[in-house]
């Protein structure tokens, strides 16, 4: 009896559903070539791109190491092989790279653009060539496909692998800046030992690496990684393994270029997004960069997508990531807010002549409340132009200037006189103090009076008959007739009243007491100054009708 078994069989079509369903763009296909190349030691790789009169293929040549026939039998055309696990180790065949590969899909990504591949590869003297053939794939009946192959020999200098996409399913012209850029976008391992070049028809190539990602950017702010997260609070384990740099524009940028990438081992892990933390601030829209999570793929589980467009955020350890990833943008958010209004308030300082936060300063409380958020939507929050902010900040500033200055304007012309030269100083107790002795001057001239202290103002002023000088004598009624004579009696006895106080509770304790002391205690402060000021201004206009 024959002995019986059990047997997993695949459907051809299980090729359709994981090469042309997920790598159905040319950059992700293109991406999965390149990163053979460099899991092969490649130093360089050329992608050309051929169009000759309609008839369109892509090349893609690399020096690696290249396959010898058994290579490609039991690793290149296995499917799923997982070779970190075989292989025992995740660096390629000379150990000189940590490999990207991992899940043995990647190279079904031919079948997602092309139809025909043909391959030729390079290693210890000998050549291998095949063809893949999609409809043929398609029409066996086994669960294995057996492509036609020629074995020859070749220099053993020579080694790398030449992959050639034929019978392409897009039909449409190539766009070779366009495609350089999205290949830059899905790698972050370009360098002097790792060269990409792409062609169209042998034309000036374009050399792929990491300064196109953010080609013509115009970049505002940057945060570096991990020297920002160094000021953040959290117990994260991994905070100090992320690598990268994040930016922030002057203006907007367009949706498609928004987001933070997470790339693992120089590949493209999580496309761009700001992992959970709420997007309705405008901020988020002026934010790109990459950070490198190289530690996720060294994980016992695999948390990467098979097409390498997110981490599975499910899992426990990518959970903690993720919560760390949004602290990092809620603070990186603020950061930009403070550094940006900053540096609004700066250039806005520079073509007004208008230091703003000092000017908040010199306002009073309940002005300053409703001035300071109109401001703040002007510079902070809006898209205007610095010119726009500009002529905005300057007509506010001109109808509602530092308070000293706006106060300036209301003062009486004597006060003025007195004062200006320490008032343009900022010197607010001497401009008091002048102004004090201007008022007893005016006094004593208009009076004939000698005295010199608050006696003075006791003499002259009050709502006694015998005093000389009477403040509210000349005004009437506007029908022509008398106010009745306690509201007379009562504006002369305040006269006096505020003149003496002025006296006795302004200017004496700034006569004799120090300044600093006054001033910082906030025992009587430059706003005091001020205030006083505006009383004597008062009492001046009371004095010229007397």
């Amino acid at each position: 009896m024959e002995e019986q078994k059990l047997k997993m069989s695949f459907d051809p079509h299980t090729i359709e559903h994981l090469g042309v369903k997920m790598y159905s763009n040319i950059p992700n296909a293109i991406a999965e070539l390149i990163a053979n190349a460099y899991d092969a030691e490649a130093e360089n790789v050329h992608i050309k791109l051929i169009d000759n009169e309609g008839e369109k293929s892509i090349c893609i040549i690399d020096d690696g190491v290249g396959m010898d026939f058994d290579e490609i039998n039991n690793k290149f055309l296995r499917i799923g092989r997982k070779k970190r696990i075989e292989d025992g180790n995740a660096l390629s065949p000379n150990g000189k790279r940590k490999v990207t590969g991992k899940k043995g899909l990647g190279k079904l990504a031919f079948f997602g653009i092309g139809d025909t591949i043909d391959i030729v590869t390079k290693k210890n003297g000998n050549q291998v060539s095949f063809t893949l053939d999609w409809d043929e794939l398609l029409g066996t009946d086994k669960p294995e496909y057996e492509p036609i192959f020629n074995i020859d020999y070749c220099d053993v200098k020579e080694q790398g692998t030449s992959i050639t996409l034929r019978n392409l399913k897009r039909k449409s012209e190539f766009d070779k800046e366009g495609l350089a850029v999205s290949l830059s976008k899905l790698f972050n391992l370009f360098d002097n030992k790792f060269n990409v070049l792409l062609y169209l028809n042998d034309d000036k190539p374009i050399k792929i690496d990491d300064k196109l990602k953010y080609n013509n950017l115009d970049v505002q702010f940057s945060w570096n990684f991990p020297t920002f997260t160094a000021l953040i609070a959290s117990t994260y384990i991994e905070s100090n393994n992320i690598f990268g740099n994040i930016f922030s524009t002057e203006k907007p940028l367009k949706p498609g270029l928004r987001g933070i990438t997470l790339f693992a081992n120089g590949r493209l892990v999580n496309a761009p997004e700001f992992f959970g933390v709420s997007e309705s601030s405008h901020g988020f829209s002026y934010f790109t960069g990459w950070l490198n999570v190289d530690f996720v793929d060294d994980w016992e589980k695999d948390v990467i997508s098979t097409d390498r467009q997110s981490l599975n955020w499910d899992l426990a350890e990518t959970t903690l990531l993720r919560e760390f990833l949004k602290k990092i943008m809620s603070e990186l958010e603020r950061d930009w807010r403070k550094k940006r209004s900053e540096k609004k308030n700066e250039e806005v300082k520079v073509k007004t002549k208008v230091d703003v936060p000092g000017w908040y300063k010199k306002l009073p409380e309940n002005i300053r409340i409703s001035i300071e958020p109109i401001v703040k939507a002007v510079i902070d929050d809006s898209e205007l132009s610095i010119e726009a902010q500009t002529t905005i900040v300057q007509n506010l500033h001109s109808l509602i200037p530092e308070y000293p200055y706006y106060h300036w304007r209301h003062l009486h012309a004597d006060v003025q006189n007195a004062s200006k030269t320490d008032y343009d100083r900022q010197d607010y107790y001497r401009a008091f103090e002048e102004t004090v002795k201007r008022y007893i001057t005016e006094v004593q001239k208009k009076s004939n009076a000698t005295e010199t202290d608050v006696s003075l103002m006791g003499k002259v002023y009050g709502k006694e008959n015998n005093k000389v000088l009477k403040v509210a004598k000349s005004y009437k009624k506007t029908d022509g007739t008398d106010f009745n004579n306690s509201t007379i009696e009562n504006i002369e006895e305040g006269q006096k009243l505020l003149s003496m106080g002025i006296m006795t509770g302004a200017r004496n304790p700034v006569a004799h007491e120090e300044i600093a002391e006054l001033r910082d205690s906030g025992l009587f402060s430059e706003k005091d100054c001020l205030d006083a000021l505006s009383l004597l201004s008062h009492l001046f206009r009371r004095l010229d009708n007397a």
